[in-house]
């Protein structure tokens, strides 16, 4: 808790926005976001996925109280509850949807193991805090879904339009703070399955996520630019400031975890964001994700690029 009001809180930014903004396109506007937002409850004890490579499988079956404290290490990207992440100001939620070994139709999420939590657990966390900030707006972006089947999909689907109800935002809609207000929205839901998307209107499609896969934040921040100068999609995009390991800099870093190398990181990663403006324009940026946003200022810098815009209204 000292952190958190150390870093100073942000639950109720996007009301507090000045007027002029209100009717700027959400993908205008800077939107804070976290990078595998579930992480910080991964499950120590549980199986490495079956998606990972077959090598690490096997080393798994065989050593597992040495690669799950190994891959809980480099796979813990953030340390705090939903709640909170959006209480520090977190609008875009990047959740990584997964279904456990033997654990009937219950869904989890995953990164490398699999999540203590469930995916039911992690929405309802949700839909209370948005019960509570009636005038804040969270993106969902559902994806990856190791080993779900149709009848997984179909399942999820109908409890999230079930769950939010009302509360979500059709594609149809060019989506403002004011035109969500006006209809009592607050949570747009992008899908990564095609079939589900087509299926029920009010689920979007993939939001585009640039990342660099790299350990270095100088290639990060290069690998972003680039991809800026190529021109920003029309509607919502991400800029991922995630650095990310590989096999061989693992072996190298047996003392070190990802939580000290994005701190190592995190003074030039956050000065190129001080940087950025949003806007319509080619090299303007829209929602920006980063890992363990709770131990910086990152979702300040990002909700103060908004009030850059004013310049130009």
């Amino acid at each position: 808790m000292e952190d958190k009001q150390q870093l100073g809180e942000n639950p109720d930014w996007m009301s507090r926005l000045p007027e002029e903004l209100l009717d700027v396109p959400l993908w205008n506007l800077a939107l804070p976001g976290s990078h595998d937002s579930m992480s910080f409850c991964l499950d120590v004890s549980s199986p490495v996925l079956r998606s990972q490579p077959c090598l690490l499988r096997l080393i798994d079956r065989l050593f597992p109280c040495w690669t799950r404290p190994c891959v809980y290490r480099w796979a813990t990207t953030q340390q705090s509850v939903l709640s909170d992440q959006c209480d520090l100001g977190i609008r875009f939620f990047d959740l990584r949807i997964a279904r456990k070994p033997a654990e009937g139709v219950k869904l989890f999420f995953a990164h490398g193991i699999y999540t203590l939590l469930t995916v039911k657990e992690a929405l309802e966390e949700l839909v209370t805090w948005l019960d509570a900030h009636p005038k804040e707006i969270l993106i969902v972006s559902c994806s990856h879904f190791d080993l779900l089947h149709h009848r997984d999909h179909t399942r999820l689907v109908e409890y999230i339009i079930s769950l939010f109800g009302k509360k979500l935002c059709s594609p149809q809609d060019s989506p403002t703070l004011r035109s969500c207000w006006s209809r009592g929205q607050q949570v747009i839901v992008s899908y990564n399955n095609q079939q589900m998307v087509q299926q029920h209107p009010e689920l979007w499609t993939e939001i585009p996520y640039w990342y660099a896969d790299s350990t270095d934040p100088k290639k990060v921040i290069a690998y972003l630019e680039d991809q800026k100068h190529r021109g920003r999609p029309a509607g919502f995009y991400v800029s991922g400031l995630n650095l990310t390991e590989d096999a061989p800099y693992v072996l190298l870093h047996p003392f070190q975890n990802l939580r000290k190398m994005t701190t190592k990181a995190l003074s030039l990663l956050l000065r190129w964001v001080s940087e950025q403006r949003p806007g319509p324009e080619a090299c303007r940026v829209n929602i920006l994700c980063c890992d363990f946003v709770s131990v910086s200022q990152f979702c300040s810098l990002v909700i103060g690029l908004n009030y850059t815009l004013l310049n130009g209204i």
